[in-house]
């Protein structure tokens, strides 16, 4: 995993496995890689990889089982989509819209860019 320097490592760690999540890749009821595991698997800290499981408990995203492990909780799923949508609501959209006033973008381009990229998926 490539890390960048705009955002905490934990939080990049926190994307990942709420787009694992988003994916379908881990269902709720799922066991999910241990500390240790994700930690050599994206060599990282295993005190970094606990601070990113801490932040998804508090999220109620996932939930641990003393002793077996870390599982999505059940409607880990829907709090993920609330999750990644209030973060893309509050941080993305307000670059974007920047963005797309400055180089003079409206929704209609938008919506034919986004049909061709629909297209080549």
């Amino acid at each position: 995993m490539e890390f960048n320097d705009n955002q905490a490592i934990y939080l990049q760690i926190a994307d990942l496995f709420c787009e694992n999540i988003l994916r379908k890749k881990w269902s709720p009821g799922d066991r999910i890689p241990s500390v240790r595991e994700m930690a050599v698997d994206i060599e990282v800290n295993p005190n970094t990889v606990m601070r990113t499981f801490n932040y998804l408990q508090e999220k109620g995203i996932i939930y641990n089982k003393r002793g077996i492990g870390y599982f999505v909780s059940d409607d880990g799923f829907d709090k993920t989509r609330s999750l990644k949508k209030e973060d893309f609501v509050n941080q993305e959209l307000p670059r974007f819209f920047k963005m797309m006033e400055l180089l003079n973008l409206n929704i209609s381009d938008l919506e034919s860019l986004h049909r061709s990229y629909i297209e080549k998926q």
